[in-house]
């Protein structure tokens, strides 16, 4: 099927580490805070110790410890709240599918979720290439039916690592939440903190017509993101579909 795409793009107490060749200073205290991040030791919405203390645990000027959480704070990773302090941001809480689309007068809303199959699979060589992984190597394999007033209007296919998310293996699916990304926070201690989506168009095989109430061969928007964790890991791959009749997305150039 072809497609046009669219692109909407160490513990405390350590001297900071030294530079690589063609690294700036900061940039090495940047990527060293950054792994203090990745490890736990300043969780997801903690704050991050004052500036003179960080600076005098990692032997640099206040200056170079400013332009390196400027640099973090550019890639995403911290927010720094004037008159507040400086806080590891809390990630996505779940870059809703629906502003790809209109179903109606439901702006804002949070559909309903259905797991329409679970498996554990080897990863295919397209799933092993989005994750990182080696093909062939175990992920667990989704699919969600998502719904409003009890209608189906998107169909998502999910690839996870299973390394990170063997607990959603087990239980029953029946009590997941709506919105999976603090699902995968507070039962896997993943943290999503960004996401790519790319925007595509094609059209409905067969099954997935059928759970979305559409004719086969129907025209369907796909939107395939990739999510990433603090360490900026890719950690989820998915492919949501919906009809392409619904769709709408709105760029504002200034």
């Amino acid at each position: 099927m072809n497609k046009q795409h669219l692109k909407v793009v160490p513990p405390g107490g350590v001297s900071a580490a030294a530079p690589v060749p063609g690294q700036s200073r900061y940039g090495a205290l940047a990527a060293a805070l950054r792994s203090r991040v990745v490890a736990g030791e300043w969780p997801p919405g903690s704050a991050l110790p004052a500036e003179q203390l960080l600076a005098a645990e990692h032997g640099v000027a206040l200056g170079t410890l400013r332009r390196a959480l400027e640099l973090l704070a550019e890639q995403g990773l911290i927010e720094r709240v004037h008159g507040k302090g400086t806080f590891v941001r809390q990630g996505i809480a779940g870059a809703s599918m629906l502003r790809f689309f209109r179903f109606g007068e439901h702006a804002g809303v949070v559909p309903a979720s259905r797991i329409v199959s679970r498996q554990r699979v080897a990863a295919s060589a397209a799933a092993a290439r989005a994750l990182g992984l080696a093909p062939g190597e175990p992920v667990l394999r989704l699919q969600r039916l998502r719904l409003i007033d009890a209608q189906p209007c998107l169909l998502e296919d999910l690839w996870l690592p299973m390394d990170l998310f063997a607990p959603l293996a087990q239980g029953d699916c029946a009590d997941w939440d709506a919105l999976l990304y603090p699902m995968y926070a507070r039962v896997c201690g993943v943290h999503v903190q960004r996401a790519v989506d790319d925007i595509g168009f094609g059209l409905l095989g067969a099954a997935q017509a059928r759970l979305l109430e559409l004719p086969a061969g129907h025209p369907a928007a796909v939107v395939t993101r990739q999510a990433y964790d603090l360490s900026g890991r890719c950690v989820e791959w998915r492919s949501t579909r919906g009809d392409a009749h619904a769709f709408h997305y709105t760029v504002t150039l200034t």
